[in-house]
């Protein structure tokens, strides 16, 4: 077995450091959150205030990012255990001849620089974001830190393996937006939804009934909470029959059929 990309190793350490920084910045912000509350608990009584909406916000982030730093560290942690057995000592490493040492730098350059090394899974999701470039796909185009989350059908532009972003084209912005014109989004992966395939119904999974999903709502390219009243597999048809949330007439929810794919799992702590 050859050693680990060193090169890799030296990625994934940077990229340690960025997700301990992004911890440290958060935790200033979950203290500053403290302080306030703690100085005028009173505050959350009042209409319109969103101050433990911003406090949960902050910990789903704090959440995410220690997730984060616990899979690198077990690829780093891998990578290194790669290395040791099977690397030369010390002693070993001062005896390399000039040769031997030229022949390690070819080994060393036939890895590709810029890929880092990846757990099986991780590669795997990088891979099929990558493969989502000209489709659409459903993206929460709000931050962290709003008080709702706002999802819209967009397409794919391109997708950067580096910082894992995904950029996105909103080809039909609403009415109320700024301009006119179309807009584009960088986004997390993990504000990137992708759709069922849409040739592929048998191979898509079916949410049951009673199922809080996110759908696109008819006539618009936007989604929102909805309950399955009925499946595709019950209506012997490609789509589903829904209740979205708020979308009260006449003191009843009507109940309205979306595509299959148009509907896709409802994102844990969505906020509507």
């Amino acid at each position: 077995m050859s050693s680990p990309d060193i090169v890799g190793i030296l990625e994934n350490t940077k990229e340690l450091d960025r997700l301990r920084k992004e911890q440290e910045e958060v935790l200033v912000e979950i203290n500053k959150m403290h302080k306030k509350l703690q100085a005028s608990p009173e505050i959350v009584e009042k209409p319109g205030d969103i101050s433990l909406a911003k406090l949960k916000n902050l910990y789903i982030q704090a959440k995410e990012l220690s997730e984060n730093e616990v899979t690198v560290s077990n690829i780093l942690l891998t990578q290194l255990d790669l290395l040791l057995p099977y690397g030369p000592t010390g002693q070993q490493r001062r005896k390399l001849g000039v040769a031997e040492g030229n022949d390690q730098k070819r080994k060393r350059m036939k890895v590709d620089s810029d890929v880092i090394r990846l757990s099986p899974s991780m590669r795997n999701q990088i891979e099929a974001y990558a493969s989502l470039k000209g489709e659409q796909v459903a993206a929460r185009v709000t931050a962290e830190s709003a008080e709702k989350d706002e999802w819209f059908v967009v397409k794919v532009i391109h997708f950067d393996r580096e910082t894992k972003e995904v950029e996105v084209l909103d080809e039909e912005p609403g009415d109320d937006e700024e301009g006119s014109g179309q807009r584009t989004y960088k986004l997390p992966m993990s504000c990137i939804l992708p759709f069922p395939k849409r040739n592929d119904p048998s191979n898509t999974q079916e949410f049951s009934t009673g199922k809080h999903v996110l759908a696109v709502y008819p006539g618009t390219t936007a989604l929102y909470k909805a309950t399955v009243v009925s499946t595709p597999r019950k209506r012997k048809s490609d789509e589903y029959l829904l209740e979205f949330d708020d979308d009260e007439e006449n003191g009843a929810l009507p109940q309205r059929t979306v595509p299959f794919h148009k509907v896709v799992a409802l994102p844990e702590g969505h906020r509507q």
